[in-house]
């Protein structure tokens, strides 16, 4: 009779001479670098690290490397995913538009500038503050709309929204100012703090498309209550938390413009001052 030995049960315990930070770093930088590789993908397949563009240079700052310590991956890490905005744009700037456009009014493209509070001035506590102004392309269709066409739009936002290597600045509030012209694609609707200063907006705005700004155009709403500073906190759910600031009086920048072309199912960057997206018009 054959003698039957019992199987020799693996060993899951941890080695002796087990690290756990330099485990960690095994399992975690190769995932780490692959999301990078993937939000700098407009760089080559055999990109090296330097810093001789804005884009190599962010890459190679966000890379982490074997001999990292743990506040370096921490910098790393809060570069990518919280200054740069890995994994958020496209489900919080553009809304969930990314699979699969919404149909643009009648088959024209959309032009939207977005922009946001600079980091230094927000308040500890506090979410950063942002804007979108977004308007339709009335003489161009689908059909018509070409990357050439996008080149001579990026190159007018360039003009009228950037200064310098920055984007201009305008002071959101708690007034709606309305200006409607649907004939050109316009139905902007601005939160501002004062009517000289986001008339300045829409006049840029217009100015891209070579049209002039007409006063009759534009309606102002100013609700009685007055904008949030800061906020109090209030019980919720166990904790206390704060409460939502009402139409707060911050300055925003304009931090880049994109186009939506019905039936194509990207986001063309025109210009992007913060060097996240590969845009037709660089900033130097």
């Amino acid at each position: 009779m054959t003698e039957i030995v019992a199987a020799t049960p693996p060993d899951d315990s941890l080695p002796d001479n087990f690290d756990p930070f330099e485990h960690l770093q095994t399992v975690y930088i190769p995932q780490h670098n692959a999301a990078v590789k993937r939000f700098f993908s407009d760089l080559p397949d055999d990109w090296k690290p330097n810093i001789a563009t804005a884009r190599s240079s962010l890459r190679t700052a966000c890379t982490m490397l074997d001999n990292d310590n743990q506040l370096m991956m921490n910098l790393r890490h809060h570069l990518l995913f919280d200054l740069l905005g890995y994994g958020k744009s496209d489900l919080i700037i553009y809304h969930g538009a990314k699979d699969g456009l919404a149909p643009a009014v009648t088959g024209h493209p959309k032009v939207t500038l977005y922009f946001s509070q600079d980091e230094q001035s927000i308040t500890p506590g506090e979410p950063r503050v942002d804007a979108e102004i977004s308007f339709r392309l009335m003489n161009e269709t689908q059909a018509t709309f070409t990357p050439a066409n996008a080149l001579t739009i990026a190159e007018k936002v360039k003009q009228h929204f950037v200064v310098g290597n920055e984007g201009v600045v305008f002071t959101k509030g708690k007034n709606i100012h309305l200006y409607k012209d649907e004939v050109h694609g316009y139905r902007l609707q601005i939160y501002g703090n004062s009517k000289s200063d986001v008339v300045d907006i829409i006049q840029r705005c217009l100015e891209i498309q070579d049209l002039t700004y007409d006063e009759n155009k534009l309606t102002i709403s100013t609700p009685e209550k007055n904008s949030d500073t800061n906020t109090s906190v209030q019980l919720s759910y166990g904790k206390e938390r704060r409460k939502k600031r009402f139409r707060p009086i911050v300055n925003v920048r304009f931090r880049f413009a994109f186009i939506e072309v019905p039936g194509y199912d990207k986001h063309v960057f025109l210009v992007d001052t913060t060097f996240r997206h590969n845009a037709l018009v660089k900033i130097s």
